[in-house]
């Protein structure tokens, strides 16, 4: 994809080295649509005098603004904050970190992926279970239907499937389709597509989409029953 210079000007900007950051969202979902704002997420270097001192540093810095008509937010977190969110149930953090789409990185950022494999758990499961049933919400209740919160929630749903098989982080609902193959999808794709952030669903069949939702649910609940992943984080030592 097309990175636009401004991307990195922020980048650039920020008053800690970064360790790495990545393009999450829409970009990173694969669906964006020509209105969509670009979320950039990545891990901040705090000094040791911030970490230890009286005087402590920002956690978390968090930046929303506008340059060359494109809407930047960026979000990164210290280094110790991120790696105990590693050390959770979170499956944000994951996506983050192995998204395709990096900006910038230091040597270490290749050594954490490796280390991180070993945060992944069977647990994670309920993360995309609750992502899901969030988006689901939001989606019933908006009238008319908008195509976004749909294709969240079968993109999380199938993410968390094929985690849970596999162990590896894949956020791309298009390459998530080429294993499930969901006839649906593409459509559902194009639609958000052609309409932008706030396109809405030409032809809803309500009943039909809360049946496949509870379908991957059902799914992903039984891929967590056999998966072979951890039960628990075997990284903190590392």
């Amino acid at each position: 994809m097309d990175i636009p210079v401004s991307l990195n000007s922020v980048i650039l900007q920020q008053p800690y080295p970064l360790l790495f950051t990545s393009i999450s969202g829409s970009h990173l979902y694969g669906f964006p649509s020509r209105d969509s704002d670009y979320d950039l997420r990545g891990v901040h270097i705090l000094p040791i005098p911030e970490v230890v001192g009286l005087n402590t540093g920002t956690e978390t810095i968090e930046i929303s603004e506008i340059r060359d008509s494109i809407q930047i937010d960026l979000v990164t977190h210290d280094i110790k904050k991120f790696f105990l969110l590693l050390l959770k149930k979170n499956g944000y953090v994951l996506e983050q970190l192995y998204s395709p789409l990096v900006l910038q990185q230091l040597l270490e950022y290749e050594e954490l992926k490796v280390i991180a494999k070993d945060c992944i758990t069977r647990h994670h499961s309920y993360h995309y279970l609750g992502f899901a049933a969030t988006q689901w919400k939001l989606f019933e209740k908006e009238q008319p239907h908008r195509v976004k919160p749909l294709l969240y929630v079968y993109r999380v749903l199938l993410t968390g499937v094929y985690l849970m098989q596999t162990g590896v982080v894949e956020a791309n609902l298009i390459k998530l389709n080429e294993v499930f193959n969901l006839p649906y999808i593409p459509d559902l794709i194009a639609q958000k597509l052609a309409g932008g952030e706030h396109a809405y669903l030409s032809d809803v069949d309500l009943a039909f989409h809360q049946k496949e939702y509870q379908r991957l649910r059902d799914r992903l609940q039984d891929a967590y029953a056999v998966s072979q992943l951890p039960e628990v984080p075997i990284a903190k030592a590392a």
